[in-house]
């Protein structure tokens, strides 16, 4: 922690807590959020008494806590605002999405859905005006050849005249532009089997799991694993005549479509337009095992989870709502992306209904960075309750209640919100948890991979 170095304030402040007499009940509940950074703040109590002998079995306060408060983790999945916690969210997703594609026994999803049809495709978003790049002749088109780290890159060449208004307003339709993508996508699956919609509906299933990425030109596009199943999901095989060529086609037919548009009327200087989708269309098959690939289960599960916890910092935009544009100054937002901002702020009173303002830190983009349908594997919400379930007995094992039937047990509790966060000393002392638990997580991680390799080298 070399900057604690250059902050007195800060660093006396770490030596207190770290001095203090109930620091390791701290270091220990920090700990288990993980080196969550902004934790959540509860005081109260819990009681589990026998309903039947009113024994008290367990009795827990947080009086006996370091300040008299129990940390647990925010749960926050952007990486920006709490790498621990986005962790967990990406762990989630991963296994979400990997369950889609590889099925998983204890979700009820058979291993057989990787014989269903599935394809991991790219929705791009319009051009608004041309941009400094790295094409594949290397030459941009502004004459330079761009290194990969260039803070250029993604920027318009001619400021005067880049569609800025056309920008968000896409990205702040492109939720209601890929609602119409997959409505269509069904009517194209069903007209190249023959069927009309509502025997499609008797026969398959179109599934998805996707994720929105910022281009470094501020512009959202999806990435997403679209796959055919039998009529009641993933647990039934597909019919005969669903391919992955049907599928492939499919796509592109609805892409192209002219249904798969958003229309937005003309409003006081602004001029009507309907968007569609961007001409870059990438859609390949997902490969089980891999056949030289880079588009096999893991990777693309392992590219959803990454881009699950981002927004669209990578542009230079704030991580947070905007309060007034004179915040970007002080945080040195770059032009292009300012620019974008404040179309988002003279937007707003044009189109009241959309909400631009609110979403100017997103670019105007105000749908959902991950989301799936309905069946396409778990949900996050039951992966949370497992991981919950988990810890619970392993409460349970440490306090000896394995014998204790759950029904016969009755649990008071009292519990209130007590604020959130770190001092500055307990901020640096949480990072430092949470990198020494990524340190341990990757150390095993590679262990595992060794491990796998001799084996494999044996047999």
């Amino acid at each position: 922690m070399p900057d604690l170095l250059d902050d007195p304030t800060t660093l006396g402040d770490l030596l207190r807590v770290a001095s203090a007499d109930d620091y390791d009940r701290w270091h220990e509940q920090i700990r288990r959020t993980g080196g969550c950074a902004d934790p959540i703040h509860l005081t109260g109590w819990t009681l589990a008494k026998d309903k039947v002998t009113g024994e008290t079995l367990r009795h827990y306060t947080t009086e006996s806590e370091s300040g008299g408060r129990l940390r647990v983790a925010c749960g926050n999945r952007r990486a920006s605002r709490c790498p621990a916690c986005a962790w967990t969210y990406a762990g989630d997703t991963y296994h979400l999405i990997r369950a889609g594609l590889a099925g998983d026994d204890r979700r009820d999803i058979p291993a057989s859905v990787r014989d269903h049809p599935r394809v991991f495709a790219t929705l791009t978003a319009p051009s608004f005006g041309p941009v400094h790049n790295r094409p594949d002749r290397g030459v941009c088109r502004c004459g330079l050849r761009h290194p990969a780290d260039d803070p250029i890159l993604g920027t318009a060449l001619d400021p005067a005249t880049y569609d800025y208004a056309g920008a968000v307003l896409f990205n702040n339709h492109a939720g209601q532009l890929w609602q119409r993508f997959t409505n269509r996508l069904r009517r194209e699956i069903a007209a190249r089997a023959g069927l009309s919609q509502r025997e499609l509906k008797e026969a398959a299933r179109i599934s998805y799991g996707k994720v929105a990425e910022f281009q470094k030109r501020g512009a959202i596009h999806f990435h997403a694993v679209i796959r055919i199943d039998g009529p009641d999901g993933p647990d039934t095989p597909p019919p005969s005549w669903a391919t992955v060529q049907l599928l492939d086609d499919a796509i592109r037919a609805a892409v192209a479509h002219s249904y798969t548009s958003v229309s937005v009327p003309a409003a006081e200087e602004q001029p009507a337009r309907t968007f569609r989708w961007g001409r870059q269309l990438d859609v390949r098959p997902v490969k089980a095992f891999g056949d030289g690939s880079e588009i096999t289960e893991q990777a693309v599960a392992s590219y959803v989870a990454k881009y699950a916890t981002k927004a669209a910092e990578n542009t230079g935009t704030l991580d947070r709502r905007i309060g007034e544009l004179s915040e970007l100054d002080r945080h040195g937002v770059p032009d292009h992306t300012r620019r974008l901002i404040e179309a988002c702020k003279r937007l707003d009173p044009v189109y009241p209904d959309r909400r631009l303002w609110a979403w100017a830190h997103m670019l105007g983009f105000r749908g959902h960075f991950s989301s799936k349908s309905r069946r396409y594997s778990t949900t996050l919400g039951e992966l949370r309750q497992a991981r919950a379930d988990y810890r619970a007995a392993q409460e349970r094992d440490a306090l000896g209640l394995d014998d204790v039937e759950p029904d016969t047990v009755l649990v008071l509790a009292d519990w209130q919100y007590a604020g959130h966060g770190h001092t500055p000393g307990e901020s640096a002392l949480a990072a430092t948890i949470y990198r020494d638990i990524q340190l341990n997580r990757e150390t095993a991680r590679e262990a595992l991979r060794d491990q796998l390799a001799q084996e494999g080298a044996a047999a």
